[in-house]
């Protein structure tokens, strides 16, 4: 799986195992590079991650409700929606609730 936010192409994480969800980006060392996509998610923690990312919860239809660039370690966002991103630093820099996020497989 894949989209292409701001020109450039993402490789898509779906997390959908207990194991996935439960371990997401926490200790995560290496730079973050890929979208991590959480389906029936709609809040996270950043408690034991080691870089900042950005985050943006969509409705069921892929359809941006929330955005938030730049989260940083031990914070929670909960909002509601279905579908739960945590991207890199910068990649939600362009995209503005109500947009429609377009994912590939």
């Amino acid at each position: 799986m894949h989209t292409i936010i701001n020109n450039k192409k993402y490789k898509i994480n779906l997390m959908n195992t207990f194991y996935k969800r439960l371990k997401g980006l926490m200790f995560e060392k290496k730079t973050i590079t890929e979208i991590y996509l959480f389906p029936r998610c709609s809040s996270i923690h950043t408690y034991f991650m080691k870089q900042n990312i950005d985050v943006c919860i969509l409705d069921k239809d892929y359809k941006v409700v929330y955005t938030k660039e730049n989260v940083p370690k031990n914070r929670i966002i909960i909002k509601k929606g279905y579908y739960t991103l945590e991207m890199p630093l910068q990649t939600a820099k362009s995209i503005k609730i109500g947009d429609n996020i377009k994912i590939s497989t």
